[in-house]
């Protein structure tokens, strides 16, 4: 953080605030020539209880500024870019050797990702996703012609966009999968950008050419409108006609992999400490914690001490993609090993140490550091705009979260907070946890009108016994959607509901029969719409709403009838509580009332 001033041309010195991604409110008091009391104060008074050291960033500063009305005080933003594309990466020796790549592949729910990776693999994996979507990161690694391809199977519903920006990141290449029936969609747009994010290369596999309608040419011109540019019109992208179902074209996107990776020259270290990334992680009877790692330089082996962001642990047994054991595990090859003391998270950057108690005082470093971060756990702009805007009668949607894996657990709590509720109502995540829901899981959500979400776990009977005697409700589902069709459901629930009016029909009166204190009786001409009788109608002399009353009765040619139409001249009885003074060239709008559940966002 730092300041200067700078002379306007108006002569009046301004005062120019530089902050890199966050400032502390002690920070930016002093900053502002403010006592810490006085800023603490306003964010209070804006709902934010915030301590000396809490951080705020970049927006919820502009904000403050705004709101303590200070004149002459701008900020701006410290570029940390350089320091940034440096941090985490370790450079390259002249030993490094060639590494297979890693090829991440997405694109849109149910264009055939995994039954594309089924046939290179010959695998058959997608039964085994509950409604054909695939629910994790999975990683598997092919050879070729004495070649070896890293592939991620990257999640395909939109509710897993946070794992599969993940998988974007440890990709070199993206095979984006998009269906030659059915062209373009917004999951192969949010791909696409994810790619473009990762500094990655793209390739496209155009699948489900043997379908009838399928239109390789029309979906080029489809990706070419965002971006994509077919290598025959003259653009850089390779586009691989192919077909999962029965193999065609297969054969040449592994090519144009291959081809993809002698180009880019993708090389590691290998006589370095092992280093990689944790993709999944969860928990096993029996053997303890299951995690899934890729490896990323170095050579890991079994009975190495790890540490990976605050656990640490000895590598007890390691296997590959298809479960059979391996000794060590060189760059680019993703395994899955036990002997961590706890489940680390998905996303994790674990290395290798020397000993135990090298890798035990990483991840105890590492650990206080996470909790030092929670501690003064930055307050964004969303929160703080969340926090002024919402109303007295907002309403508290409680919920633990326990999923198969940390991945999943990510992606639902993720995916939940995207809801829109336009502050009515506050998601409260209580817990989230790893495995069956258990006796600690109901004790917590007892009494706090909290509900248990299970994804892909099991409901032991004696908990489900235990749930319904404490009054506690568990909802188990095994595809994601569903999980957060229900969680909306619910919190519209909490919203109530609102009166809706709906405008059937119009006239313009042309004769006035009888006025009285109760009822009216009048003709005219149907402008719009329909009457029927039983519906409201409100009185309108020019934009001034005179009255309401009910239709009792619609007349046509002097006979009863059940409806006007639009240019239909009829007449109708009208019941009033009180009395209004209709005339010849007034309105009469036509309308019903009904309840109706109130929707979020709206």
């Amino acid at each position: 953080m730092s300041t200067e001033r700078t002379n306007e041309t108006s002569d009046v010195a301004e005062k120019v605030i530089r902050i890199a991604g966050s400032i502390t409110v002690d920070e930016l008091a002093q900053a502002l020539g403010l006592s810490v009391t006085t800023l603490i104060g306003e964010l209070f008074k804006n709902g934010i209880v915030a301590t000396i050291n809490q951080r705020l960033d970049f927006e919820t500063a502009e904000i403050m500024i705004q709101e303590l009305g200070l004149k002459g005080v701008r900020l701006e933003r410290k570029n940390t870019a350089a320091k940034l594309s440096e941090e985490g990466r370790r450079e390259l020796s002249k030993d490094a050797v060639p590494r297979p790549p890693v090829v991440a592949v997405m694109g849109h729910v149910d264009h055939g990702k995994t039954t594309l990776l089924d046939n290179l693999l010959k695998k058959k994996t997608v039964e085994t996703e509950a409604g054909g979507i695939t629910q994790h990161i999975s990683a598997y690694q092919l050879e070729h012609e004495g070649r070896k391809i890293t592939f991620l199977d990257t999640p395909g519903h939109e509710a897993f966009a946070a794992i599969r920006q993940h998988g974007a990141m440890l990709t070199d290449i993206v095979v984006i999968v998009v269906a030659a029936d059915d062209g373009v969609k917004p999951q192969t747009i949010e791909a696409i950008k994810f790619a473009q994010g990762a500094n990655a290369k793209i390739i496209v596999a155009i699948n489900k050419i043997d379908r009838e309608g399928a239109d390789v040419e029309r979906t080029k011109a489809g990706l070419a409108e965002h971006g994509l540019m077919p290598e025959e019109w003259g653009g850089e992208i390779m586009m691989i006609p192919v077909s999962a179902k029965t193999g065609e074209g297969v054969e040449k996107l592994v090519e144009a992999i291959l081809l993809i990776a002698d180009v880019e020259e993708l090389k590691a270290d290998v006589e370095v400490p092992a280093e990689g990334l944790v993709i999944e992680s969860h928990m096993e009877t029996g053997k303890g914690s299951v995690v899934n790692l890729l490896v990323t330089g170095g050579e890991l082996k079994v009975g190495e001490f790890v540490a990976a962001g605050g656990v640490y642990g000895k590598i007890r047994t390691m296997t590959d993609f298809r479960g059979k054991p391996k000794g060590k595990a060189g760059p680019s090859t993703p395994v899955t090993v036990t002997g961590f003391k706890e489940l680390p998270n998905f996303g994790d950057r674990f290395l290798e140490y020397p000993d135990e108690k090298s890798a035990r005082r990483a991840a105890v470093l590492a650990a206080q550091a996470q909790a030092n971060e929670a501690a003064s756990a930055n307050v964004t702009s969303t929160d703080l705009l969340r926090m002024m805007n919402v109303e007295d009668n907002s309403k508290v949607f409680n919920v633990i979260i326990k999923g198969d894996v940390l991945g999943s657990v990510t992606s639902v709590v993720d995916s939940l907070k995207l809801i829109d509720t336009k502050g009515e109502v506050t998601l409260n995540v209580v817990a989230t946890g790893v495995g069956d829901v258990t006796e600690n899981d109901i004790y917590m959500a007892a009494g706090e009108n909290t509900v248990v979400y299970g994804f892909n776990v099991n409901v032991p009977t004696n908990i489900a016994k235990l749930a319904a005697r404490d009054g506690v409700e568990v909802r188990n589902f095994r595809v994601i959607y569903e999980l957060l069709d229900d969680a909306k459901a619910s919190m519209e629930k909490l919203l109530g509901e609102e009166v809706v009016e709906t405008v059937v029909g119009e006239m313009k009166v042309m004769g006035v029969f009888r006025v009285t204190k109760t009822e009216l009786i009048a003709g005219g001409e149907m402008t719009s719409g329909k009457l029927v009788p039983g519906v409201n109608v409100r009185v309108l002399r020019k934009k001034e709403i005179l009255g309401e009353a009910v239709v009792e009765s619609v007349q046509k040619e002097r006979i009863e009838a059940k409806e006007l139409i639009e240019k239909e001249i009829g007449g109708l009885a009208m019941k009033t509580e009180k009395k209004i003074q209709l005339e010849v060239g007034d309105k009469l709008e036509f309308f019903t009332r009904e309840m109706r559940q109130r929707k979020l966002g709206e």
